[in-house]
């Protein structure tokens, strides 16, 4: 029996990153506060901690997401919205913020998303990045029905629809922070 493309470890590995002008403090000061996130998040409509203290590491965030029809459209995707749950696994103010999915069973993940943050010319050059080592539970449902070449262009569209959310959360937040 062939290994599927879902086999694949890292499955996705990301990163796109913008300059912002303020310091690399006050970046992580916005970024760092998820439940506001829907300012600048294409799926997280921000959301709410739901234990330990807000943005240290072992907290966890309940988000609140929604996605639209279109969105890689022939996919079985959960589309409307949807909650998810992830804890914060490393959080040093001015450098690197970064949060671990969870399954609904509140079992750690190999998906990690976070901001790094280091002074660069103009201010403070901001590095949005997402890791998937393993598939987690939630990818596995989508492709479980797919045969292998449907589940390679899933993670070709996928990849293509990360990519274009990591660069328009950056833009987002960098307004945001700029205030323009």
């Amino acid at each position: 029996m062939s290994t599927s493309i879902i086999d694949s470890s890292p499955l996705f590995e990301l990163s796109a990153d913008i300059v912002v002008n303020a310091t690399p403090e006050q970046v992580y000061a916005v970024v760092s506060d998820l439940p506001r996130s829907g300012e600048w998040s294409p799926e997280c409509r921000g959301g709410e901690w739901v234990s330990g203290e807000p943005a240290t590491v072992g907290a966890v965030f309940r988000g609140r997401n929604v996605r639209s029809e279109d969105v890689v459209a022939w996919a079985p995707l959960v589309r409307g919205t949807w909650y998810t749950e992830a804890r914060v696994v490393a959080a040093e103010p001015g450098r690197t913020f970064r949060w671990m999915m969870l399954s609904h069973a509140g079992a750690d993940q190999e998906s990690i998303w976070g901001f790094d943050m280091a002074p660069a010319e103009g201010g403070c050059r901001l590095t949005h990045h997402f890791r998937m080592g393993k598939a987690t539970v939630g990818i596995r449902k989508i492709v479980k029905d797919l045969d292998e070449p449907q589940r390679k262009q899933f993670i070709v569209d996928w990849t293509a629809k990360l990519e274009g959310d990591l660069a328009e959360t950056l833009r987002a937040i960098k307004k945001v922070i700029e205030g323009s």
